[in-house]
């Protein structure tokens, strides 16, 4: 390996000798042992070494349950657009489709296993959720010797309340979400492993979520560009340890429909930079790739001391959906269990308001097809039921106004012809 160290420094000689490492390093793969590869790849991203890397407790807020929110390499704080909206933007909720119940597991390290379950509906313009995250990681303490002298489960449960407000939201924009996680933490350590570390906290995020047309190049009703923004983790807790508290913000952009990219920029930060130095920031980046209907790909990745690269894959049927991950960083291996997490998502439907928006199509597309017949007092009638049902269905005022103006102006002809009719 030391040609190839020593060239990268020939290039560039510096930290960016690092980086080409790196990709020569994929293209030669074939000839150098698996062992070297990852060495080398962890010294490439030694560049963004962080001494501030591990000062915060609770690391379960930071590990992703999984779903299209881990699969995008967490850049998920634009789209929110599932359950992973409980953790990526709290504001999400407001603007899910339809109701849901997920369920994950997640294999994360060695034998640790993180499981979790969020609810999400919304009624009209108001969205509402909560999730349980439950992390399980047995351990055993051996003594002096290294002899087993305890043993037992360290656990890390966290309890989310979700609500959120969409405004402004009508037929031409989607609104502006405003949304609030009300959170509490507990981690347990068994006093015969370690006496006094087990701690309690309170927490809060808070969200902003809007979407909107933009360079659009194909035709659909969804809105194809996001912005959200989310601060996470801001609060108290028992002991001295500091909580993992993140500004995120983030774009989501799709140029044709079956494909959507997405960025985050995080930003941790603390009350006490003095004592506890925030980590440095960091920037995520995601793929989701609709090939059909039902199937969904997901790729991402975040850039950080330890980055990881993300894949997964979403089935949708038509009650439920099933959406698998595999997460790779720098602390783990190649091994296909670790890191490998599943979510089978249950949706729930919003009747009503699936009945209404049917109702308020139908009565809008009856107006226009008894306008393309000329009659055009039919079609009034059927706009104006339509913003009846649906006061923000705004095209439906813009056709009014429009057929309103034609009916005047037809009225205006005739007289002028009846005019002319009499003169002579």
């Amino acid at each position: 390996m030391e040609y190839i160290k020593k060239l990268g420094y020939i290039i560039n000689g510096g930290k960016m000798s690092k980086i080409l490492l790196f990709i020569i390093l994929i293209f030669t793969s074939g000839f150098i042992s698996y062992s070297d590869i990852y060495y080398d790849i962890s010294e490439a991203f030694s560049i963004f070494e962080d001494p501030n890397t591990g000062l915060t407790i609770l690391p379960t807020l930071l590990i992703p349950l999984g779903g299209r929110f881990e699969g995008m390499g967490t850049a998920f704080t634009a789209m929110a657009n599932d359950s992973g909206f409980i953790e990526s933007n709290p504001a999400g909720s407001a603007m899910l489709e339809k109701d849901e119940i997920s369920l994950h597991h997640h294999s994360w390290i060695a034998d640790s296993n993180l499981e979790g379950i969020v609810y999400s509906s919304r009624i009209h313009n108001l969205g509402f959720g909560m999730a349980g995250k439950f992390l399980f990681l047995p351990f055993t303490h051996y003594g002096d010797w290294a002899i087993p002298v305890s043993q037992g489960v360290i656990s890390e449960t966290i309890g989310i309340l979700n609500v959120s407000y969409n405004f402004f939201k009508n037929y031409y924009f989607s609104g502006l979400a405003v949304g609030l996680n009300v959170k509490g933490a507990f981690r347990h350590v068994p006093e015969v492993i370690y006496p006094d570390q087990s701690i309690a906290a309170g927490m809060i995020d808070m969200g902003l979520l809007t979407r909107f047309n933009l360079l659009k190049f194909f035709s659909s009703r969804s809105r194809n560009f996001s912005i959200g923004l989310a601060a996470k983790n801001i609060g108290i807790q028992s002991g001295d340890d500091p909580l993992p508290m993140v500004f995120s913000t983030g774009i989501a952009y799709s140029f044709i429909k079956p494909l959507t990219l997405a960025i985050d920029f995080n930003l941790p930060f603390s009350f006490n930079p003095e004592q506890y130095p925030a980590e440095k920031w960091n920037i995520a980046a995601g793929i989701d790739i609709n090939i059909t209907n039902f199937v969904s790909v997901q790729t991402g990745f975040q850039l950080k001391e330890n980055p990881h690269v993300s894949l997964g894959c979403a089935v949708k049927m038509s009650q439920f959906s099933i959406v698998t991950n595999y997460n790779l960083d720098l602390s783990g291996s190649f091994n296909p269990i670790d890191k490998f997490s599943v979510e089978v998502k249950i949706r729930l439907g919003h009747r009503e308001e699936i009945k209404k928006q049917q109702a308020v199509d139908k009565l809008f597309a009856q107006g226009l097809k008894a306008y393309a017949n000329g009659n055009y007092l039919l079609a009034l009638d059927f706009w104006e039921k339509t913003l009846d049902l649906d006061p923000t269905f705004l095209i439906a005022q813009k056709y009014i106004d429009i057929t309103k103006k034609y009916i005047e102006l037809q009225e205006e002809m005739e007289n002028k012809q009846e005019d002319i009719k009499e003169e002579d």
